[in-house]
């Protein structure tokens, strides 16, 4: 999964799947941590670019 592939809603979803899914656990899914973190910072990456890209252009259009 690419994270540039992915839009802010789809990664904003992951995140909070994935949050969900760890709080309701009793015991940790040792099994599936690694990949769950993986999934979860993909997902951040493309939720902070698309962040990112949105206040590079509201500066560009209110610098003035």
């Amino acid at each position: 999964m690419n994270h540039d592939t992915l839009s802010f809603e789809e990664g904003y979803n992951i995140l909070k799947k994935n949050a969900e899914l760890l709080e309701s656990q009793q015991e940790p899914d040792i099994d599936n941590l690694m990949r769950i973190v993986e999934e979860s910072m993909t997902a951040y990456k493309a939720c902070k670019a698309r962040v990112e890209a949105v206040q590079t252009a509201l500066n560009e259009t209110f610098k003035e």
